[in-house]
């Protein structure tokens, strides 16, 4: 380990847990067999957010949830902290189901950031929430020329509230090195991820719903979910999963558990704040093909993530976040490329997780009306916020096919059913990855060094190859 990165605590989960806390104590292990009028797998925020909407919905309902280690150790205690409107797959949807029907979504997804900010303060959940909005930036003339193209799109999909900020405004909210303009939107806060999963286990519970921990599921089928421990029978089997879906019988290919990878610094001092203004609190992404995003904690330090080593053969995931030197010592370098201000600052903390990416990058939700197995996910990245409008549609699928409910404007959205087809088999999926990021991190190699004004061939040759475009 080289002497920047000595000291650093590498995993343990993730700095959050760090810094909250560990469980003090695991929920029990499913004892045996069981029934239940609803099994969901998974006790991250999808599983939870159901969980929490379905038995307020119908009080009566026998609601259980199978989590495999403890509620919030996958990617719901790993992210970056990112409540805010963006979802995966917007695009493809506009063009399959209309413009009007994506605008529809996003609009879902502009107010379900101020639902997870209502519902938190509802339940007393204390997650550092602080919404300052979302400022993306651009340092490069081809990262300008996409800043610009997408913040037209976003206007296009309904964010009139959106304003664009040249080189001057920029520094006034970030004084992020080189960069030109930015794009800002207020529907986007900052969060502490584990202080938010571990307030909503908690509330679950108190609503009578049963949660089960150290309780891998290996497999589902319709009305059963498959443990060690005995099989939960149930007429709706839901799967929240994420990207640890991989690890289930039959789902290999489904979703690709992608990396991600964050470090945190030690807390800065006023001078060192002052160097780099974000009096705002925004939560802050760039955009480079190979982004970065990062958020000012409550603590007084910057956590900062990119994708680091982005996926391991036959679809692995890591060994409770811990994360190779090398992709400590990049996070660091985009750290001190956008402020050099702080190239003596120490890293205190670095970690990984998994999300899910499905073969057309696009989030979906699910319930199979034949078999009542239901889905949700795929969100590539933007799940905080997205997993909470999932949960919400996976609410009123149930109720509408169980007969408590009827139609509603959720499940109507675009992104209700739509189905993709799988990841190709090894090692065709690895190479594939492992050569779109490789091709990625060039083309922000060269924009960086020629100073284009047009976005890298070689990137949208990966977009094409990947499914993204």
């Amino acid at each position: 380990m080289s002497s920047s990165t000595s000291g650093v605590v590498n995993g343990g989960i993730s700095f959050w847990y760090a810094d909250d806390g560990l469980p003090a104590v695991v929920r029990e292990p499913l004892p045996g067999d069981a029934s239940a009028d609803v099994v969901i797998v998974g006790g991250g925020y999808t599983g939870l957010w159901t969980a929490y909407y379905l038995k307020q919905a119908a009080p009566f309902l026998r609601i259980t949830v199978l989590e495999q280690k403890f509620c919030g150790y996958g990617a719901s205690g790993r992210n970056g902290g990112w409540l805010y409107n963006g979802v995966a797959g917007r695009d493809r949807y506009a063009r399959l189901h209309g413009h009007e029907a994506a605008v529809r979504l996003q609009r879902a997804m502009n107010d379900t950031v101020d639902e997870v900010v209502r519902a938190a303060g509802a339940e007393g959940i204390d997650a550092d929430v602080h919404k300052g909005g979302v400022l993306e930036v651009a340092c490069t003339p081809a990262q300008a020329a996409r800043l610009k193209a997408f913040h037209e799109a976003e206007a296009a999909y309904g964010e009139k509230d959106r304003e664009l900020y040249g080189a001057r405004e920029t520094a006034g909210r970030i004084r992020v090195a080189d960069a030109v303009a930015s794009s800002w939107t207020p529907h986007g806060a900052r969060l502490h991820p584990v202080k938010l999963v571990k307030g909503l286990a908690a509330a679950v519970e108190r609503l009578g719903v049963t949660i089960h921990e150290s309780t891998p599921v290996t497999e589902i089928r319709p009305r059963h979910a498959v443990t060690p421990y005995g099989t939960v029978r149930a007429p709706y089997v839901l799967r929240c999963t994420e990207g640890f879906t991989a690890s289930l019988k039959g789902q290999r290919r489904t979703w690709l558990p992608m990396n991600s990878s964050m470090i945190a610094t030690e807390p800065l001092t006023d001078a060192q704040w002052e160097a780099v203004g974000w009096a705002g609190r925004e939560t802050l992404g760039d955009m480079a093909h190979a982004y970065m995003y990062a958020q000012r904690t409550a603590d007084g330090r910057i956590a900062l993530g990119g994708r680091g080593v982005p996926y391991r053969f036959a679809s692995r995931t890591d060994n409770d976040g811990t994360t190779q030197p090398a992709t400590v010592e990049a996070l660091r370098g985009i750290l001190v490329r956008c402020f050099p201000a702080l190239a003596g600052v120490r890293i205190e903390h670095a970690w990984s997780g998994v999300l899910g990416v499905p073969r057309d990058w696009c989030a979906t939700v699910t319930l199979d009306r034949s078999t009542g197995l239901g889905w949700a996910g795929g969100y590539v990245g933007s799940g905080v916020a997205t997993a909470n409008l999932a949960a919400r549609t996976l609410r009123d699928l149930v109720q509408q096919d169980s007969g408590q409910g009827g139609r509603t404007g959720l499940t109507e959205l675009p992104w209700v059913n739509h189905r993709v087809r799988r990841w190709e088999p090894e090692p065709l999926r690895w190479l594939g990855v492992q050569g779109m990021y490789a091709v990625y991190r060039e083309a922000d190699r060269r924009e960086r060094t020629s100073h284009a004004t047009a976005s890298s061939r070689l990137a949208r040759l990966a977009d094409r190859v990947a499914g993204r475009s």
